[in-house]
């Protein structure tokens, strides 16, 4: 049985379909092939004891303040929790513009961690990573992930994702099969590739361009026929027809390699998508509790929110520059989004070397071959039907991403097609891709609103009493709805003249673990990621640890260590020897309940060094104070400072530690980190001096608590 409740319309339900029956997901799997999917053993029921009634109470007070807000909760044979799925209204209407893509991160069930938690997430029209929903996950069988997808099902009202994207898991795509079987289902590639750094360590060392070379046969290739002649290259120039992993990655090609799904549409903008992780970056560790958990829920949707009104602010009140006299380049500026529209604008400059050449029919259809003026050895083949303006290239750029690719552009230009048709401008790329939800606007107390989910909130309590007013006829409906599509065009000119009065603050208040700078934005002048690198295993908040139960300092046995000096080795990058890279942190508080001044961090350092064969593994435990931090922390921020540069990829630090089993008294570390890898351990430390400062254990009361009266 689960309990279904939706603010607006509560229920009750039994758990239809969702039993141990063993012909239920007998469905034959979509895309089926040979995979070493992940298959957890079984273990002891994990519950979550008496956080359960403090779940109910935070779902409620939800409910209360936001009438769209969703929760369903899953109950085994002894009527305990066993999964628990919720969706705000926001991320619930967010899901009727851009849930044509899903991607459910299960990376953080894993057992370490105290919050089995799994995002489901999308991309909004700036290209941004959003929230649809969250689950709880404290039994990962078929039927319990059949349950989660049908409960997302109902919370979208019914409407399935065109494609959805997963970690490798054999319960998960089951479960997908049956729930969305006309869903295109792909397996993460950073998933799959997860691996990749440590399994072909030696090769990447051996051949720096290796790893070039296979990023451009996974991420660039646009056929499949070229795809397996650019794998069969590889494996024969690097000698690795005998590496098994590679072959298991062959195997299971059809499941995880973008050029089999270039036929679907998955948002996909940008090769290094889905490289940022989850959309809890940065917000959520092995440490957190489920209280310390929503207040970092709320934070995180607080700070995507304030990034979206700041993409809005740049695509309404900023004017791109143009690059070419097109009236098409024009219209496009005028109706996609600024990140869009660069994309768009990329393709139709390139244009400009390419060449399109009729091969066959001079009617109403005709094929036309298109290939650059320099390289006519690679063609493109585009049939273009001039009465309805549509056209069909063999890349199929615009069926896997929706914006037009450089070669139908060409192909419109010797056509003299002046301005795109507005069959190929998707209205979830545009600058309007929310209209049509507009809410009446608030005329009473707006101004008493302190925050953005205040005021959301509020309109949406609004706006669902002012739907049942308007649903009783249809007199009362067509009334309701001229309003607010009349409401709608009001706000949008207001929301206008106030972006260019003054742009959204760029803090979020309450939140130490602003990610805003996000690693993205460099990516496209780094060498290009083919697969996580360590630094980013350690953003997604060491999923690489075993997150053993922590000792304390007395069983630790180690010497008093406190931080002497950390800086950056500013010695010639040709002449620096290769050093360990940090793979991991975690650590451990001490004297928790005692007075700030006598608190401790026990921080555990795994550091990976890939210059040995195979790589070797090593581990540097030292205590930190709340005095001892902040000196660390400045120069930490200095570091980054300086990483900041492109021609700084990499710093050495040097990590002077206290040592009193030695004859100088101190000991030296040595290691490199890249400036994603230092913004992470930033992040750490914030929270480390978090819960050093905090005076008592302020700090991790259970704000789902109900207040003592």
């Amino acid at each position: 049985m689960y309990v279904a409740m939706d603010g607006n319309r509560a229920s009750v339900e039994k758990n239809r379909g969702v039993g141990n029956t063993p012909g239920e997901l007998s469905r034959p799997l979509k895309n089926a092939g040979a995979m070493n999917y992940g298959v957890r053993p079984h273990s002891r029921k994990r519950t979550l004891g008496r956080d359960a009634q403090n779940l109910l109470e935070y779902f409620k007070k939800m409910q209360a303040e936001n009438p769209g807000f969703f929760y369903a909760i899953q109950l085994d044979e002894d009527s305990r929790m066993t999964n628990v799925f919720w969706a705000d209204a926001r991320s619930r209407s967010a899901y009727c513009h851009f849930g044509d893509t899903v991607t459910l991160d299960t990376g953080y069930r894993v057992n370490q961690y105290r919050v089995p938690f799994a995002p489901f997430t999308g991309v909004n029209h700036h290209g941004q990573t959003i929230l649809f929903g969250c689950a709880l996950l404290l039994d990962e069988s078929e039927a319990s992930f059949t349950w989660l997808f049908k409960t997302f099902l109902t919370a979208m009202n019914d409407r399935p994702p065109v494609s959805i994207t997963t970690d490798q898991d054999r319960a998960i795509q089951t479960a997908i099969a049956h729930v969305f079987p006309d869903s295109r289902h792909c397996i993460s590639k950073w998933h799959v590739l997860r691996e990749g750094q440590e399994k072909l360590a030696h090769v990447c060392h051996a051949h720096p361009n290796f790893q070039v070379e296979l990023y451009n046969c996974i991420n660039l290739t646009e056929t499949i026929e070229e795809f397996e002649f650019s794998w069969n290259s590889i494996l024969e120039k690097y000698d690795l027809r005998r590496n098994d992993w590679l072959q298991s990655l062959y195997n299971a090609r059809a499941q995880w390699v973008p050029v089999y799904f270039r036929d679907s549409f998955f948002a996909a903008i940008s090769p290094s998508q889905g490289y940022e992780g989850s959309f809890f970056e940065g917000y959520v560790n092995q440490q957190t509790t489920l209280p310390m958990f929503f207040r970092q829920y709320e934070r995180a949707l607080e700070n995507s929110f304030e990034k979206e009104i700041e993409a809005d602010f740049v695509t309404i009140c900023t004017t791109p520059v143009l690059r070419t006299p097109s009236p098409m380049e024009k219209q496009a500026a005028n109706l996609y989004t600024r990140k869009i529209f660069t994309k768009f604008q990329e393709e139709l400059v390139e244009t400009f070397v390419y060449t399109a050449n009729r091969i066959e029919g001079d009617g109403a259809i005709s094929t036309f071959r298109v290939a650059k003026f320099e390289d006519d050895n690679k063609a493109y083949i585009v049939t273009f039907n001039y009465p309805e303006m549509r056209a069909n290239c063999s890349c199929q750029i615009f069926e896997y991403s929706g914006i037009l690719c450089r070669h139908v552009l060409t192909v419109f230009t010797v056509t003299n097609v002046l301005t795109l048709p507005t069959h190929y401008i998707l209205n979830r790329w545009t600058r309007n891709a929310k209209n049509g939800t507009g809410f009446d606007e608030l005329t009473g107390d707006s101004h008493g609103q302190e925050s953005l989910t205040l005021r959301y909130n509020s309109l949406c309590r609004e706006a669902i009493r002012y739907a049942e007013e308007g649903a009783t006829a249809v007199e009362t409906y067509d009334a309701a709805i001229n309003t607010l599509r009349d409401g709608g065009k009001k706000v949008a000119l207001v929301k206008k003249n106030v972006a260019k009065v003054m742009p959204p603050s760029s803090q979020v208040n309450g939140t130490g673990y602003d990610d805003r700078k996000n690693s993205m934005s460099t990516l496209d002048h780094m060498t290009p990621l083919l697969w996580p690198r360590q630094d980013e295993m350690l953003r997604r908040l060491n999923l690489n640890d075993a997150g053993a139960p922590g000792q304390s300092v007395s069983d630790l046995n180690l010497p008093r260590m406190t931080p002497v000096s950390l800086h950056r080795d500013d010695a010639p990058s040709e002449n620096m020897v290769v050093l360990p890279c940090l793979k991991s942190m975690t650590w451990v508080m001490e004297n928790k309940n005692s007075t700030p001044e006598k608190r401790v961090a026990v921080i555990n350092l795994k550091l990976q060094d890939y210059s040995r064969t195979p790589s070797a593994e090593s581990e540097v435990k030292f205590q930190l104070s709340k005095v001892s931090l902040e000196p660390m922390l400045r120069s930490m921020a200095y570091i980054s400072e300086q990483l900041s540069t492109p021609a700084n990829k990499v710093a050495v630090i040097n990590l002077k530690l206290q040592d009193a089993e030695t004859t100088t008294g101190e000991s030296e570390v040595k290691l490199q980190v890249s400036r994603d890898t230092l913004g992470a351990m930033l992040r750490s430390m914030a929270y480390i001096r978090e819960q050093l400062s905090n005076a008592g254990e302020s700090q991790s009361e259970p704000v789902l608590k109900k207040q003592r009266k």
